[in-house]
């Protein structure tokens, strides 16, 4: 890897990890896009196995926070991610059959529902007490096998379905379903990473430079969070609005490529 190339990986990873860390959501979305036209990668498919290895690196990191301080509910975590790596295998295998310009461009149609998503107000407090039971069970799988789905089908965390998916399901607050969904987040993605390095189609090396960068830039987005919590409604839909140019971006690439 040229030096140039390993200092755009850790750049990319700084930008995910930073808007991560400032609007709590959604900057995954980006790593894909970031690693084919930033960084370079010319395969689409080594950039959503690369990616979807990072993510679950730091998905873990975050994990053990939120395990620290008691908002994961394991039960429901175990549910959701046992339905959730099944259809992230799955995912993960049709998206290795699909041609790589025809990937992004769905890729793209992703971001865009994304970023609707991530326009929407956010549901209320939820049940604190809310966890897994007969009643629920079900839903919970269910959420789970469509969300790895997509996990696996681009490469990406899924946190941004996984979220609203666990507070329909259970009706728990955001707070414990962001802690509950790195479970599954951790689990997809280290899923597709694997299916996708069977294949050779993951850049261990950039993988690190990526996840090292997002640590660090995570780290500076919390800290700007909380001299910015007044704005971060604001800071979301100014988020979602780069999501939609980036996902435009990556439509008129794949466009304009030679057939």
């Amino acid at each position: 890897m040229e030096p140039v190339q390993a200092g755009l990986g850790v750049l990319s990873g700084v930008l995910v990890g930073f808007t991560l860390g400032l609007v709590g959501g959604g900057g995954s979305i980006l790593a894909v896009p970031l690693m084919v036209y930033l960084v370079g990668l010319r395969d689409a498919h080594v950039a959503i196995g690369t990616s979807a290895a990072a993510v679950a690196a730091n998905a873990l990191a975050g994990l053990a926070s939120h395990a620290r301080a008691r908002t994961v509910r394991w039960r429901c975590a175990a549910v959701f991610a046992a339905a959730g790596v099944l259809g992230a295998l799955l995912g993960a295998h049709e998206g290795k059959i699909m041609g790589g310009q025809r990937l992004l461009l769905a890729f793209a149609v992703l971001m865009v529902g994304v970023g609707a998503l991530m326009l929407r107000a956010r549901p209320g407090a939820g049940d604190p007490m809310a966890t897994c039971t007969r009643d629920n069970a079900g839903r919970i799988a269910g959420t789970g096998l469509a969300t790895g789905l997509l996990s696996g089908f681009f490469g990406i965390g899924g946190g941004f379905l996984i979220v609203p998916g666990l507070m329909a399901s259970t009706g728990m607050p955001i707070l414990n379903a962001v802690g509950t969904s790195l479970v599954a987040v951790a689990c997809f993605g280290f899923s597709t990473s694997v299916s996708y390095a069977l294949s050779g189609m993951v850049d261990w090396p950039l993988a690190g430079l990526f996840v090292a960068g997002g640590v660090a830039g995570s780290l500076g987005g919390t800290r700007a969070a909380r001299h910015l919590a007044a704005s971060r409604g604001l800071l979301t839909r100014i988020f979602a609005c780069i999501i939609f140019v980036v996902a435009a971006y990556m439509v008129w690439r794949g466009i304009a490529a030679p057939a």
